[in-house]
Formats: structure tokens, sequence, C-alpha cells
């Protein structure tokens, strides 16, 4: 075995979440060692969803690495909604709020290249990692690299590996509680080199169900269809998709649909998901450790966003100041915001989607609350508060 390195937190997961965490902190003058089990070519193949609230933008911009989102992000000031084959824009510039798209895989590919200028330790295909000590003053991170064992000594762990990774798992079961809810859908995705149907996102909530429209710039699209969990991708060619995805659109829409061959295909599943508390002796989570929300909010970037803030100003203020008492609240003033996050993108879920069994009072049920929505102003500033993560009355940060 190596001799064991030194730093002052280690952080798991090199998503992200973990490589924000890093970056903010070296910013503060304090030092950390990131691992990761993939490589970095698999990291950055991840596509993932990039709809940045107000406050994580303004995060990306204090963390350095917000230029090149800056020059090619797309700022939107609203939304359509298609219900009833009618299209209903919500206008966020109303409410003075925005957001940007700019796709994960680039704010990933940005932070990589933040760390690395700065000479930052990112160890990617770290295998087996096991977390030691956080009950106690010492942690010890443990993994197996190139056929060796290696070993890191930190005064705090950063649990940001997601959903199945091993920071939320080694925290002992009766010390943690969880809550889920599984979805009896998935969202079918396709990235093709299209240009967008509209300017903005476009959902729509139509009887063969769900879907969105959305892009990661002028001319690519990514668009998804609501599906059965256990589809079958070698059943959905590209024209089999698009013809669905036109189906579910309203006719103007419908006659804008370019189409074209995909460049990625997949399935993902929904659920909502929540553990806590966030921290267990010297191990916090944050970011899909945490929490999962299903996708239809564009909460969980940003949410992992706000996390990973919350814990580097907390992590800063210990070692300037000596001070515990942020770390002390991390996990209560952040699961206060995600499970208003949770709220939000439940309910979008359960407006927009098709549910089985459902009634017909079910559909004018789900009818009356979009109907609601594009015809209330104070839904309206509501939805924008959440959606764009600023107050629809102030302007400022949720």
């Amino acid at each position: 075995m190596s001799a064991a390195l030194r730093t002052q937190v280690g952080i798991i997961g090199a998503g992200p979440a973990g490589l924000l965490l890093s970056q903010l902190l070296h910013l503060a003058g304090v030092a950390s060692v990131v691992l990761e089990r993939r490589s970095r070519e698999y990291v950055l193949g991840r596509i993932r969803a990039g709809v940045l609230e107000q406050t994580t933008t303004e995060i990306l911009r204090r963390a350095h690495v917000g230029a090149r989102m800056d020059r090619e992000g797309l700022v939107h000031h609203g939304v359509e909604l298609c219900f009833g084959e009618r299209r209903h824009r919500l206008d966020f510039a109303t409410f003075g709020a925005s957001v940007t798209v700019y796709g994960q895989t680039e704010i990933t590919r940005d932070l990589m290249e933040a760390r690395d200028a700065l000479g930052a330790t990112l160890i990617y295909e770290a295998e087996d990692v096991a977390i030691e000590g956080v009950a106690g003053s010492a942690p010890r991170l443990r993994w197996r690299k190139g056929g060796e064992q290696h070993a890191l000594d930190c005064d705090f762990v950063a649990g940001c590996d997601g959903f199945h990774g091993v920071s939320r798992a080694s925290i002992p079961k009766p010390k943690l509680t969880t809550h889920e809810r599984v979805y009896p859908f998935g969202w079918l995705g396709v990235l093709a080199d299209v240009p967008p149907v509209s300017d903005e996102l476009l959902y729509a909530s139509h009887e063969r169900g769900f879907a969105l429209c959305s892009m990661r710039s002028a001319s690519r699209s990514r668009c998804y269809v609501q599906c059965a969990l256990d589809e079958d991708l070698a059943e959905w060619t590209d024209e089999r998709f698009w013809d669905e995805l036109r189906s579910r659109l309203p006719a103007d829409a419908a006659a804008r649909l370019a189409t074209g061959p995909s460049i990625e295909k997949s399935v993902a599943p929904l659920r909502s998901f929540v553990a806590e508390p966030l921290r267990y002796g010297r191990l916090f989570l944050a970011g899909d450790a945490a929490h999962i929300v299903p996708p239809t909010g564009a909460k969980g970037l940003n949410l992992a966003a706000r996390d990973v803030d919350q814990l580097a100003t907390a992590l800063i203020a210990h070692y300037r100041k000596g001070s515990d008492e942020l770390l002390n609240v991390y996990s209560a003033v952040a699961l206060r915001r995600i499970w208003r996050a949770e709220r939000f993108s439940a309910w979008m879920t359960s407006v927009l989607h098709k549910f089985p069994g459902r009634s017909s009072f079910d559909r004018g049920m789900q009818i009356a609350e979009l109907d609601h929505l594009v015809g209330s102003a104070a839904a309206q500033a509501a939805f924008v508060e959440s959606y764009a993560g600023a107050s629809a009355v102030t302007g400022t940060a949720t």
C-alpha cells in the first residue's frame, strides 16, 4: 500500500457537484482531493439536462467557471405549456426572472478545466472506495487503483457520488431515514442535431402522455416522450420517436418539428427521493447522494449547486473562523430547500403526465390545474419563483 495522502476535505464524486465544491473550496484556500470511480471520459460522456436557475449561474460565475456559459448559454425568459391543443407561454420577464440553458456536460467540462488549471488533485478510476472514521475525528478514504491500495486522511468527507454511490451507503441504517416515490413511467429521450421546435422549452400534457421539447443550442435539440419503464430501445426507431413526439404536440408546433438521426437515445426512470439527515459525523451528503427529483421541474443540478455552495460556505467558516455553526445547521437548512424543490417537481410531474388507471375526472383536474396556472398572475408568480429559483416579487434568489 502506498503512503497515505493528506488533505482537508476528501470529496467523493467528480460530477458537477464534487468538482464545484472542490473549486469553491480552492478559491477560499481550503485544500481538497476528489475521488471518482469512473474515467474522466465516462464522466464527460454522460448526457444530462442543463436548465440553470439564476442562483446557479451566479454560483458558477463566483466559482470562476461562468465565462463560456455566459457566451454560449441560451437565456430564456419563459416556457411554453401545451394542453388542449393550445400553446400557452409563461412570461418570466414579467417577474424579473430568467433561466439559462447550458448542458450539464459543458458545466462538467468547464469545471474539469478550471480544476486542472489550478493543479487540483483529481483521481479517476478509484475503485472500491471505502469511508472510515467519519464518526470520529480522523476520517480516512481508501481505494484501489492500478492494482495498488491507496488512502487519504482528511478532516471532512463530502459525499457527492450520486444516488448509487458509497457515501450514503456508508451511513449506518439506524442513523438514516429515506423517503421515496417511484413513478410508473419513464422518459424516452433523444438528442439530435436539429433546430428546436420553439425558442423556449415546450412542455406538453397530452392524452397519449407527456412530451418535452428542449435544446442544447440553436442547432441541437433534446426531446422526450413519456414511456413505459420496460421499453425496448431497439423497437424505437428514430422515425417512430419523431412520429410519437409529433402526435403529442399542438398542430402548429408539430408542423415546425424538424427531425433527424439521433446522436443519443435512452430511457430514464423518474423518482423522488430524500435522505435525512445529510450529515453523519464528519461525512456530509450533497447532490444526488442526498436527493433525487423527477426531471420535470429541472431542479436536480440546481439543487446540487445550492448544496455544495452551502457546504463550501460552512467548511470555509470552519477553517477561517474556527466556527462550526454553519456545519451544524447544514442538514436542516438544506433539507428545507430540498423539500420545497421536491414539492414543485412532484407537482409538475403530477399535472403533466398520464398515470396508469387515471379516470376522466383525474384528467379534468390536470387540465383545471394547468388552466388555473396560465390564467392566474398569482399562480404564475409562484411558478416562476419555483422554476427560475428567484422571488417573483423581488427578483432575489430563494
